[in-house]
């Protein structure tokens, strides 16, 4: 249940994040900087919550 909690608080809060560096940082930058940046950090989220559900995994054990 908490791996649960943690994975969705780290959705949201990663979304915010990730769109606040883009908006901080890509203002003027062509359209394939923002692809780029937009495909890299859209997987990037994945590495936590691999964590995460390691940790759950081996939580149920």
């Amino acid at each position: 249940m908490m791996g649960m909690f943690l994975i969705v608080v780290l959705v949201i809060v990663y979304a915010l994040v990730a769109v606040a560096v883009a908006t901080a940082t890509l203002a003027n930058a062509p359209w394939y900087a923002h692809m780029l940046y937009f495909m890299f950090s859209g997987v990037l989220w994945i590495v936590p919550a691999m964590v995460i559900i390691k940790w759950m995994a081996t939580e149920a054990d």
